[in-house]
């Protein structure tokens, strides 16, 4: 014990530790060899029943229910005597004869007419039939139609009612340029035949004053329709032309 206890003597006893340690060590290694190969040696069965569920297929669906028929229509052939508008000739004789009986026309009915009318006229006709009928008819009185406030008509028309033409003058600036040309106005007249309204269509912008100043003072016969003057709507075309142009 005391040599123990010196460090000089330290490592010079022999102990047994090492070898304790060796056969701690093979002892472990051992015990977790036989815990691995133990599930290795000794494997539970798989369960048979539920693995041949998995490997198994499903069943097929069941097939659908074959579509309801048709109702099938049974047409009953009637059986005539009459082909192509001819009697058909029986194929065997018919155990009942069926008489067709016609019906008795009504007696004629007298009935009273005019004198020297047809027998079996219609009660109230006249003498002379149709044409007597329209003859002594009495004369229907035509309504007469509405008239119109005023109307449209063309230029060739309005120069036949005209009674007054002015000639427009030529305006200077016009002439000295050489301007020559149409103008066109649309025109109402009134009933007395005077221009009451005058719009510009179409003309050069130096030629239509002096055409609106000229026409304002036309007169015109009025325009009769049915019996009565009505207002016109027209057009009047007045021409400018240059002499020797």
């Amino acid at each position: 014990m005391f040599e123990d206890s010196l460090i000089e003597s330290g490592g010079r006893l022999k102990t047994k530790r090492g070898a304790t340690t060796l056969f701690s060590f093979g002892l472990q290694v051992a015990l977790v060899g036989v815990l691995v190969l133990l599930p290795l040696l000794f494997t539970e069965a798989l369960p048979k029943t539920q693995l041949m569920t998995f490997l198994v297929a499903p069943p097929p669906p069941p097939p659908p229910p074959p579509p309801a028929a048709a109702p099938v229509k049974v047409v009953k052939q009637i059986q005539t005597e009459i082909i192509n508008g001819q009697l058909r000739t029986p194929t065997k004789i018919p155990e009942k004869v069926q008489m067709i009986k016609e019906e008795e026309a009504p007696p004629p009915q007298m009935s009273a007419g005019v004198v020297g009318g047809v027998p079996g006229g219609v009660p109230g006709g006249q003498m002379g039939g149709v044409i007597g009928g329209i003859i002594s008819s009495a004369p229907v009185a035509v309504p007469k139609a509405a008239t119109p406030t005023r109307v449209r008509v063309s230029q060739g028309v309005t120069q036949g009612l005209l009674i007054k033409k002015i000639q427009p003058a030529y305006p200077p600036l016009a002439r000295q340029a050489r301007i020559q040309g149409s103008v066109l106005l649309q025109a109402q007249i009134s009933k007395e035949g005077t221009i009451e309204h005058l719009t510009l269509i179409s003309g050069h912008p130096m030629l239509a004053p002096a055409a609106i100043e000229a026409v304002k003072q036309w007169r015109y016969k009025p325009y009769i329709l049915n019996g009565e003057p009505v207002e016109v709507d027209t057009q009047i075309t007045v021409n400018f032309t240059l002499s020797g142009g």
